[in-house]
C-alpha cells in the first residue's frame, strides 16, 4: 500500500483527504491511502517520516518555505525557482525531492478566467504561496508588485493602495487565508470602494465557496474566482508527480 498525505497546521477543515479518497474511488487505485498529518512545528517533520514509509506527501500553510531544511533536493524547475515546496516525493533511493504544483494549479485557473494577460497584478501576502503566483505572472509577462502589512523592497502596504493605485492594477490576486472557514468574516484590507467591472480577483481560498474578499469585488462589478479549481490543478500535479 502507497501512503500519501499532507502535511500542515491545522489541517481542520482539509480537501485533500476527500478529494484523493474520491480520486481513488473513482479510478479504482486499491492501492493508495491519504491521510492528514497535523504539525504544531515543522521539527516533528522528522518524527513523521521516520515511523512512516511514504510515496509522497502534500505540503500546506505554514510550512511551505520550513520543510526545504529536510529535503535533499529540489526541482529546479519549480520549487527551486520558487523557493517554496508543496509536494514531496520520496524517490526509490531514499531521496526526499521537493517540488511545487501550486505552480500548475494556478496556472491553469488564471489562463481560464483573465480575458487576456495585457493588465498589472496585485499579490495580496508574500508566504509560500504567493512565490508561485509570482513565477506564473513572470511567465506571462504580467507585471505585478507583492501586498502585505508593511511595506518593503518592491512590496507595498495596504495603506499605500491609492485609488490611482488601483485603477492602475486590475488582477488581485489573494494569497493569505484571511476568510477561511471558519473565519469567513475576515478579508484583506483593501479598498474595496475603488473596484471597478474592469477588476478580477482570485482569491487561492476556496472554503468557503465565495469569501467576503470576492464578495465585495462582486459587489462592485468586479469578476471573481475561488481557489477550487487551483486546488484540483495542484493535487492533480501532485499525483502526477508522485507517480512519474
Amino acid at each position: 500500500m502507497k501512503k500519501y498525505g499532507l502535511i500542515g497546521y491545522p489541517l481542520t477543515h482539509s480537501f485533500s483527504k476527500k478529494y484523493f479518497a474520491d480520486k481513488y474511488e473513482r479510478e479504482n487505485i486499491t492501492d493508495a491511502q491519504y491521510e492528514l498529518y497535523e504539525l504544531a512545528q515543522i521539527e516533528e517533520f522528522k518524527d513523521l517520516i521516520s515511523e512512516n514509509n511514504f510515496s509522497g506527501l502534500n505540503v500546506t500553510i505554514p510550512y511551505k518555505e520550513q520543510v526545504i531544511q529536510f529535503l535533499d533536493k529540489l526541482d529546479p524547475q519549480t520549487a527551486e525557482r520558487i523557493g517554496a515546496v508543496n509536494v514531496i516525493k520520496f524517490e526509490e533511493n531514499g531521496q526526499k525531492v521537493g517540488y511545487n504544483s501550486d505552480y500548475i494549479g494556478f496556472a491553469r485557473s488564471l489562463d481560464k478566467f483573465l480575458p487576456h494577460h495585457n493588465m498589472k497584478a496585485l499579490i495580496l501576502g508574500t508566504g509560500g504561496a504567493s512565490k508561485a503566483i509570482r513565477a506564473v505572472l513572470d511567465d506571462r509577462n504580467i507585471p505585478h508588485k507583492y501586498v502585505s502589512r508593511n511595506a518593503g523592497e518592491d512590496i507595498l502596504s495596504y495603506d499605500q493602495l491609492s485609488e490611482e493605485l488601483m485603477g492602475e492594477y486590475h488582477l488581485i490576486i489573494n494569497t493569505t487565508p484571511l476568510g477561511t472557514y471558519p473565519k469567513e468574516d475576515t478579508f484583506p484590507n483593501i479598498p474595496y470602494e475603488y473596484l471597478t467591472e474592469d477588476h478580477y480577483l482570485m482569491d487561492l481560498v476556496y472554503n468557503p465557496e465565495v469569501t467576503l474578499f470576492m464578495q465585495k469585488g462582486l459587489d462592485k462589478g468586479a469578476k471573481a474566482k475561488n481557489g477550487h479549481e487551483m486546488l484540483i490543478g495542484q493535487a492533480e500535479g501532485a499525483w502526477e508527480i508522485w507517480n512519474q
